[in-house]
């Protein structure tokens, strides 16, 4: 509730938002009266909480000839504490790990998120064999298999198309590895349901779970999946379910709709963005992510249809 009241005296086009949906601080009383804006402004606003400078643009990875979402960044510090911190929460030390970054179409371009954490990532896990792989398949699955085999604990981390065109190129029995994925076909493949693709990768890398990572170029926080699909998220993160047919109603657990994202690590920008993505949540808060709406843009991380 404080961080909506700063932001909504604070963030002029989320105070128009709030005022044009009559949603002033004087009737948001509770959690659920807090209006998420679109994740769609991100395309045509400068989303900005307060006055200090940019530090940095990210901008999302969209489709040919799309409207990219721009999120511009005051203070990267609290990105790096967020996403340092996440990663800790559910993985424990970074320095335990040799990661692996197979990202081949976020590195080809400019503003990536998701290439700024992971890079970050592996300059923290001190290891020399830590680092990124582009077209060099082979030279990456001999990598995996002599450390894994090393009895090190390895963090593949790879867009989905990518990790699959890995497994055709060679077949692993792996022991000491963690394969996530990041989502997205980016027009490379045909879209699949997450329990067939799961399937795939588990098989084609000789693991029993394909953990998964849930974040958009508009947060500044992450949910992770440990297997089947089945997101958590850290303390200062969190989703409601808003009804697809009423924006400011919520679902019960269970229950299919709109995934609304608070994220209180975005205080400099918006911390209350209402997704394009459709999911469940469960009764102990963790989520699923089912698809998307329909006509949304085919973009970011996690855009597996069920």
């Amino acid at each position: 509730m404080k961080i909506y009241r700063y932001q909504y005296e604070n963030n002029l086009v989320y105070k128009q938002f709030c005022d044009l949906l009559g949603k002033t601080p004087l009737k948001v009383k509770t959690l659920v009266d807090i209006p998420f804006l679109p994740i769609e402004f991100f395309k045509t606003k400068q989303v900005l909480t307060g006055d200090s400078p940019i530090q940095e643009t990210f901008t999302s990875s969209g489709t040919t000839g799309s409207i990219t979402s721009k999120h511009h960044v005051r203070d990267l510090e609290f990105y790096r504490e967020s996403f340092r911190t996440a990663f800790s929460y559910f993985y424990g030390n970074i320095e335990n790990y040799v990661v692996l970054a197979l990202l081949p179409s976020y590195l080809q371009r400019n503003g990536s998120s998701l290439i700024y954490m992971v890079e970050d990532l592996i300059n923290l896990s001190q290891e020399p064999d830590s680092g990124f792989y582009l077209d060099n398949y082979q030279e990456l699955a001999q990598k995996v298999i002599e450390l894994d085999k090393q009895g090190k604990n390895v963090l593949l981390i790879g867009v989905t198309y990518a990790l699959l065109d890995l497994i055709e190129l060679q077949g692993f029995e792996l022991k000491n590895t963690i394969i996530m994925e990041t989502g997205g076909m980016k027009g490379r493949r045909k879209e699949m349901i997450r329990p067939e693709l799961h399937q795939i990768l588990c098989e084609g890398f000789g693991v029993n779970k394909i953990h998964s990572e849930y974040g958009m170029t508009e947060l500044l926080s992450q949910g992770y999946s440990i297997g089947d699909g089945i997101f958590d998220t850290p303390p200062w993160m969190d989703i409601l379910i808003r009804d697809p047919q009423d924006a400011f109603s919520y679902l019960p657990e269970g229950k299919t709709g709109g995934v609304n994202v608070i994220d209180l690590a975005n205080i400099n920008s918006c911390s209350f963005i209402a997704t394009q993505d459709l999911g469940k949540k469960y009764s102990d808060g963790t989520f699923e992510i089912l698809g998307r709406f329909d006509n949304s843009d085919i973009r970011g991380c996690n855009l597996m249809i069920q």
